[in-house]
């Protein structure tokens, strides 16, 4: 009745706990002969803290209670193994229990294999970062608590949605199309992205899909793991923008002026017009800044800068170049008498009276004007001229505006 060839441990036990059988699997777990362990005590067979753990189960089972539990044992080679072992009482025809039987099934691998996907879980709800697994159609089967974190939405508001309900409509259809292509191809795809929450927020994600394949290599499920660098982006953007900004207006410093002149050039030569470079010098400034302090004189500096903002189209610029030295950019102006128009409205701007800390100032600008392409074709060559027609604005008093000419 009993089979030798069954992987499961089988055994029999008299009432006196001697062993009556023993198939080979029991043998093999505890590295004896089916032979030597016929005849033998269950306490001389296992260790005296084994049996101590089984003792009760034993009296259970020759009381007639069938018993069942699990074990973590050492085997005879030294490795650790686990069983689920079932006590089965034998009765005898007046109802008195003559013996058991053991039934052991070995669970090493299957505990293994629970104690992997415990971690596994552990990981997927202790992870800072999102995770979001879905089907092949994509739609959700499950996200982790760092999802819900990032997201905003519950587990129960994604499961069965797809990640539709994350786009932000800041890619476009080729965008995901690269996407999927390169998650087709290669199994994986990594990089940025912009998703939004449930409240509506943008935010940047770095992440990475990848695509689980089944048994016969086709794709069963796909996981993606993200993690939120709106923060990160935010302070590198921060970081950039004082590389390229004045610390104390915010307008564009001369690394970022010399940039878009070059850029006007290449626009004006294309489309062959023409822009005007005007190259400013607030009259009266340094008195005002030795009188009143240098508290005084950089609130004067964000004030100036605020009227030479309020007077520049979209496609002009207005940079800081030094203390109180302010360059502007006029694109495509309709010829010398708008160009002049204009450096009247920034002369009329600034000579406005200015209230700071309660004191009323007023100061003026004098203006220097270099065109493109008749006083220069570089950068360069377009603020010295435009600097040396100022110096000559200057020399006549203040508030005047001078265009380049080549006596000066």
């Amino acid at each position: 009745m009993l089979d030798h060839s069954t992987p499961n441990m089988m055994g029999y036990w008299d009432r006196d706990l001697r062993c009556r059988y023993a198939n080979n699997a029991f043998s093999e777990w505890f590295g004896m002969p089916p032979e030597d362990v016929i005849g033998i005590r269950f306490q001389d067979l296992v260790s005296e803290q084994l049996y101590a753990m089984n003792e009760p189960h034993i009296r259970a089972v020759l009381a007639g209670e069938p018993q069942r539990f699990e074990r973590t044992l050492n085997k005879a080679d030294g490795s650790v193994g686990h069983i689920i072992g079932n006590y089965i009482p034998d009765f005898e025809a007046d109802g008195t229990v003559q013996g058991f039987s053991i039934q052991a099934s070995e669970i090493t691998v299957l505990k293994e294999v629970e104690a992997k996907l415990k971690l596994a879980a552990c990981v997927f709800d202790n992870t800072l970062d999102g995770v979001l697994i879905t089907d092949v159609n994509g739609v959700i089967l499950s996200v982790n608590p760092g999802f819900v974190e990032i997201t905003g939405y519950t587990l129960e508001e994604s499961v069965g949605q797809t990640p539709r309900i994350l786009h932000s409509d800041r890619h476009d259809q080729a965008f995901y199309e690269s996407m999927w292509e390169e998650i087709n191809a290669k199994g994986r795809w990594h990089g940025e992205i912009w998703n939004r929450r449930k409240d509506g927020e943008l935010y940047l994600q770095r992440m990475t899909i990848s695509m689980v394949l089944d048994d016969a290599g086709e794709p069963m499920r796909y996981v993606s793991v993200f993690s939120d660098i709106t923060a990160l982006w935010q302070k590198d953007e921060h970081i950039r923008h004082l590389a390229f900004h004045d610390a104390l207006t915010d307008l564009p410093n001369r690394t970022l002026l010399m940039d878009r002149i070059n850029q006007q050039i290449l626009h004006a030569n294309r489309e062959e017009s023409h822009f005007a470079l005007m190259f400013l010098d607030l009259d009266g400034f340094k008195l005002v800044n030795d009188q009143l302090g240098h508290k005084f004189g950089d609130d004067l500096l964000k004030d100036v800068a605020k009227r030479l903002l309020a007077l520049v189209r979209s496609s002009d610029t207005i940079a800081r170049v030094g203390g109180d030295e302010f360059i502007f950019l006029l694109n495509n102006p309709r010829g010398r008498d708008e160009i002049t128009e204009v450096a009247n409205r920034i002369v009329a701007s600034i000579n406005e009276p200015i209230e700071i800390l309660g004191v009323v100032v007023q100061i003026g600008v004098s203006l220097g004007i270099a065109t493109f392409p008749a006083d220069g074709d570089s950068s360069s060559d377009l603020i010295i001229n435009a600097d040396s027609a100022m110096y000559a604005a200057k020399s006549v008093g203040k508030n005047n505006i001078r265009f380049f000419s080549a006596e000066h």
